[in-house]
C-alpha cells in the first residue's frame, strides 16, 4: 500500500486544474482502448492516465483500466486513442498501437491481486503525459469517511459506451450518477460500491470522480478539492438486462496496483 505520497494533495510541481475542477483534467486524461477482432467487431474499453513518479523521482505515466478490458482482448496489440490539437482549434483522433502482451503472450499489465483493476506503464505523447492526473488525486481508504460520502451523493463518470465518443475527436462521454449502495467503508469489507447511471459495454475502466460541479447532501462538509473515487468495473444485470447501475472499485486499489509496479516480485499477473 502507498504511504509515502500525500493523499489528495496535488504535488507542488503540478498545476491544479482551474478552480480545482478535475472534470476537464480527467476528460483530457481519459482515452479509448480497443482491439479489432474482424472488420465489423472490436473489443472496447476505457482507460485513464495517472502521473505516478518512480521511487527515484523519475516521471512515469501509468494507464489505469479494468483488468477485464485487457483480458478479453486476445491479441498482443491493442489501440489507445490519442487526440491531437490542430492549429485552427480542431482536434484529430489519432489512435496508435499499444502492446499489451509480450512475444510469448504474457500480459504486460499488472493486475491487482484481488480486484478488477489493471495498471500499465506506458509512453504517452507529451500532451497526454502533461495531462496525466497526479497520483495524489486518487482517493485512499480514508477519503470517503473523511468527507462523509454516502448514498445520494453525486459522482461523475467518463467512458465510451458501446465504443461511442462524444465527438469525432474521440473525447469520452461524461455521465452523472448517484451513489446507490451502503455501507461504502471500510473497503476491506466493502471493496466496491454502486453508482446509479446508465452503464454500457465500453464504460469499463473509466474513472468515477467528484468535483464541486456536482451536489452533495445538505449539511455535509465540502472536500477541499476533487478526487477520483474509483474505477468503473462492471454493469449490474438482472433478468438478462442492464439495471442502469455501475459497480465501482475503490481508488485505493488503483494505488495498491501502482505500488506493485515498483515491486516486481510481488506483481500479480493474470
Amino acid at each position: 500500500m502507498i504511504t509515502s505520497d500525500a493523499p489528495l494533495e496535488p504535488p507542488a510541481a503540478v498545476a491544479a486544474p482551474v478552480e480545482w475542477d478535475l472534470t476537464l483534467g480527467l476528460i483530457n486524461a481519459t482515452v479509448q482502448l480497443d482491439q479489432p477482432l474482424n472488420e465489423s467487431t472490436r473489443k472496447v474499453g476505457t482507460g485513464f492516465l495517472i502521473s505516478a513518479p518512480r521511487p527515484d523521482g523519475a516521471p512515469r505515466v501509468v494507464l489505469v483500466t479494468a483488468a477485464h478490458v485487457l483480458n478479453v482482448m486476445p491479441g498482443s496489440e491493442a489501440r489507445i486513442g490519442w487526440r491531437t490539437a490542430e492549429a485552427d482549434g480542431a482536434w484529430k483522433f489519432a489512435p496508435e498501437g499499444l502492446m499489451i502482451r509480450d512475444s510469448a503472450g504474457a500480459p504486460l499489465w499488472t493486475q491487482h491481486p484481488e480486484r478488477d483493476v489493471a495498471v500499465m506503464e506506458i509512453t504517452a505523447p507529451d500532451a497526454f503525459a502533461q495531462a496525466a492526473i497526479p497520483l495524489g488525486w486518487l482517493a485512499d481508504d480514508a477519503t470517503l469517511d473523511q468527507w462523509r460520502v454516502g448514498p445520494g451523493d453525486e459522482l461523475m463518470a467518463l467512458g465510451y459506451p458501446h465504443g461511442l465518443a462524444a465527438n469525432k475527436a474521440g473525447f469520452p462521454i461524461l455521465r452523472l450518477g448517484r451513489i446507490s449502495s451502503w455501507p461504502l467503508t471500510p473497503i476491506r469489507h466493502f471493496p466496491i460500491f454502486l453508482l446509479d447511471f446508465a452503464v454500457s459495454q465500453g464504460n469499463s475502466g473509466g474513472p468515477v470522480f467528484w468535483t464541486p460541479a456536482v451536489h452533495r447532501r445538505p449539511g455535509l462538509p465540502t472536500p477541499d478539492h476533487p478526487y477520483i473515487a474509483g474505477v468503473l468495473v462492471q454493469e449490474v444485470q438482472g433478468g438478462g438486462e442492464g439495471l442502469e447501475l455501475g459497480v465501482v472499485a475503490h481508488a485505493q486499489y488503483v494505488r495498491e496496483a501502482i505500488a506493485l509496479l515498483d515491486q516486481p516480485a510481488a506483481s500479480s499477473r493474470p
